[in-house]
């Protein structure tokens, strides 16, 4: 399912990066222009003024030549009968008039002249006067004060390590909030974790008789269950700040900072209360301890003891729940998953074919559909998808009808759209020659009529040689039924089918290629398991050798193997008996249906692909009958 977007909050304590030091260099660039533009829009200006002394102003004066004169302290502004403006200078120590007349202007003449005096003073006059002086100062240090504050700013992340980074969603942020609404499938899921929900919004009900919640609840399953969408979706439905981050987000090169991290995170959570807390990927620091690699003090180790710490210094009334998701469970310490701590475990399988169908409904909300779509359809032909796997099949049927500039999504393009999710797009650079398309489709052919004829293979569904990802050619075949077991038979018959091709290379060519290596490699991993894990061979008998993963040591798969020599030469030669018993099968069947080979490969190289109706009409004219189809789970046979 899809990982809605969280909103991150901006907290200068959880180690956010500043802006860099040209971003404040350009911003102190631009204040100072704009403070540049501001003066020069306010300060006098007098562009067509000229000084002059007060002999010519006198003898304007008694020119009858000036109409105006604005007196500002000791300066004059003297406005012409035509407008023109000029400027002079009077004597401080007397009036301008008493002036004007010991320069020889009449009072006659003085009378017809405007004189208006204007006192100088208020904000800003003294802006004007000193901000030519004070704003080079202030830029100075503006620019200073932003040096200082990003070394500062440096130099303290390295008290930020121990902060806690994880993303909050905010109960009131209705734009990410996911609810059960939103989760298809997995009911028992919800149904599971609905007690958690009604604890968050109606605590008081638990406590008053006696119960205790979960405090932690660990969600296990395949890639692309949902377990990260289920776990939002619980803190939507209970309408509490859901704390999420990856469990390789607490682990840092230096001792201690994983420690203090968990703290901090429980201590917002605890602020914040209730709340959800979830942990995704908890086994990258929450493997069993004591390895022997990195110590006993290694900063893992660190970080998931107080991680037990906190979850165990709980008290009932905190309400905040500890939700965590893995994949592989089975790799956790025992004290995390005791009770008191993890000691609720969901697990969430993959879909089946009813809940794949609802999923697919919720991921075609806003893409619209052509007439001829049937989910349904589509539903039945994706067992073993993942609802990771839906969402991306939607997603590039989507894609494929907007690159053919459609406005709708049909039913065609929903059907490729399978293919290319489960084995990539087609190579359709990838030419082969005439002889190798033979042999592909020979190949094909081979699985095909053998998983045909033997009773408890699966039902052929399409045929192919079109080239996609690493294959050159693929057989879909589907089961009649829904099932969670298998027989040996049904093991066996498996087996013989992928040695098809194999075997029909050799019949028809007399010679073998490099395209079975898949097949084999399948095969023998299939009969392998059949005789160490799952007890199906007679002369091992019921026991169990090996168990599906081992420890893990630098990186690499390390199977502890606890049978002796002998038994280990038994298991090599029961693979090999399993593996030589499907073969001969294969060789039979093919030889006693050597034309419908025939024709199935002919068919293929003309049209390179036969879809399930058209296959079976060749099958059944050379005395096939075809099996009734009832997919359930899908398993691809593909040439290397």
């Amino acid at each position: 399912m899809k990982i809605n977007i969280q909103k991150t909050p901006k907290n200068k304590k959880n180690g956010q990066p500043k802006a860099p030091l040209s971003r404040h260099a350009m911003t102190a660039l631009l204040i100072f222009m704009l403070i540049t533009a501001v003066y020069s829009l306010i300060a006098p200006t007098n562009k067509n003024s000229k000084d002059v002394s007060l002999t010519d102003l006198a003898k304007s004066v008694n020119a009858s030549e000036v109409k105006k004169i604005d007196v500002v302290s000791d300066s004059l502004t003297i406005t012409l009968n035509d407008g023109t403006l000029e400027n002079s200078k009077k004597e401080i120590e007397s009036s301008l008039s008493d002036t004007l007349v010991r320069y020889g202007v009449t009072p006659e003449k003085l009378a017809l002249v405007d004189i208006s005096i204007k006192n100088e003073s208020g904000f800003g006059y003294w802006m004007l006067n000193l901000l030519p002086f004070i704003l080079p100062v202030i830029l100075i240090i503006f620019f200073i004060w932003m040096l200082t504050r990003q070394v500062k700013g440096a130099g303290m992340q390295a008290f930020t390590f121990g902060q806690s980074k994880a993303r909050i969603t905010s109960p009131d942020d209705t734009k990410n909030r996911v609810t059960f609404k939103d989760v298809a499938g997995a009911k028992e899921a919800k149904e599971e974790l609905k007690e958690i929900v009604d604890f968050l919004r109606n605590p008081k009900k638990f406590l008053e008789i006696g119960a205790r919640i979960p405090k932690g609840v660990l969600l296990t399953g395949s890639p692309g269950t949902g377990k990260t969408l289920l776990a939002r979706a619980v803190a939507g439905e209970a309408g509490v700040p859901f704390f999420h981050l990856s469990g390789s987000e607490f682990v840092e090169m230096f001792v201690g900072v994983g420690a203090s991290r968990v703290r901090d995170l429980f201590q917002m959570a605890k602020k914040s209360a209730p709340a959800i807390v979830f942990i995704d990927e908890i086994d990258a620091v929450g493997r069993v301890r004591g390895t022997g690699v990195g110590g006993g003090n290694d900063e893992r180790e660190q970080t998931l003891n107080q991680i037990l710490v906190e979850m165990d210094g709980f008290e009932p009334n905190e309400k905040v729940i500890v939700m965590a998701a893995t994949n592989r469970s089975d790799v956790l310490d025992p004290a995390l998953l005791r009770p008191g701590r993890f000691d609720r475990r969901v697990v969430l399988d993959l879909p089946d074919r009813s809940d794949r169908e609802e999923i697919l409904t919720i991921h075609s909300k806003q893409k619209p559909f052509a007439e001829d779509v049937n989910l349904k359809v589509i539903a039945e032909r994706t067992p073993g998808f993942s609802g990771a796997d839906l969402y991306s099949l939607m997603n590039e049927a989507a894609i494929l009808a907007a690159r053919e500039d459609r406005k709708k999504v049909a039913q065609f393009d929903l059907i490729r759209s399978i293919e290319k999710v489960m084995m990539g797009p087609e190579r359709k650079s990838h030419l082969l020659t005439k002889h190798e398309k033979e042999i592909t489709a020979y190949h094909e052919g081979g699985h095909a009529i053998v998983a045909s004829v033997l009773p408890h293979a699966d039902p052929v569904h399409k045929v192919s040689i079109v080239a996609r990802g690493r294959a050159g050619g693929y057989t879909l075949k589907l089961p009649l039924e829904d099932r969670r077991l298998q027989s040996k038979k049904e093991f066996l018959d498996d087996i013989a089918m992928s040695l098809g091709g194999y075997v029909a290379e050799e019949m028809v060519f007399g010679d073998i290629t490099t395209g079975p290596s898949n097949d084999l490699q399948v095969a023998t991993s299939l009969a392998r398991a059949m005789v160490t894990r799952w007890g199906m061979s007679d002369e091992i008998g019921p026991v169990a050798l090996e168990s599906d993963g081992g420890r893990t040591l630098f990186g690499q798969g390390v199977n502890d193997r606890e049978y002796s020599e002998a038994v280990s030469a038994k298991i090599d030669s029961e693979v090999k008996r399993i593996m030589n018993e499907g073969f001969a099968k294969a060789r039979t069947v093919l030889t006693e249906h050597k034309k419908a080979l025939d024709a199935i490969a002919h068919r293929l190289i003309e049209v390179e692909t036969l879809e399930q109706e058209e296959y079976e009409k060749i099958i059944i004219v050379h005395g096939i009958m075809p099996k009734k189809k009832k997919d359930e789970k899908a398993t691809l046979e593909v040439v290397g």
